[in-house]
């Protein structure tokens, strides 16, 4: 599974690969970074049909989060690919507009990685 990771924090990267270093070992997932929400859309419209789950931060400067995942929900309907949404700010305001945007999920920092890696588990395998 090819998963994109949408965060403006450089240091998330490495967070991942060591977090999921075993999962990309053996080839269940595929990570790709993207530090900006535009940066998120031009990598998409290049491998459009190789990602298959977006997880993009919300509070981004530029284009937030939520301008990304409506974005990506407009523009990429077929077939459409999972976002889950990341905040540091679990408020009520940002999960309703999420969802209401169509976000399939919505976890809060810091990233629970055993709670991330059940629900990434359970997509591979549907």
């Amino acid at each position: 599974m090819k998963i994109l990771v949408v965060d403006d924090e450089h240091d998330i990267q490495a967070l991942f690969e060591q977090r999921f270093r075993k999962e990309t070992r053996h080839g269940d997932m595929q990570f790709a970074f993207a530090f900006s929400g535009e940066e998120a859309l031009n990598y998409i419209s290049k491998h459009e049909h190789e990602v298959v789950l977006i997880l993009s931060d919300i509070n981004m400067p530029g284009m937030s989060g939520l301008v990304l995942l409506e974005k990506i929900k407009q523009q990429y309907a077929i077939p459409p690919p999972v976002v889950m949404m990341i905040t540091a700010y679990g408020d009520s305001d940002n999960y309703n507009k999420a969802m209401e945007l169509g976000a399939d999920d919505f976890l809060t920092k810091p990233v629970d990685f055993v709670l991330l890696k059940e629900k990434l588990k359970k997509l591979i395998n549907v």
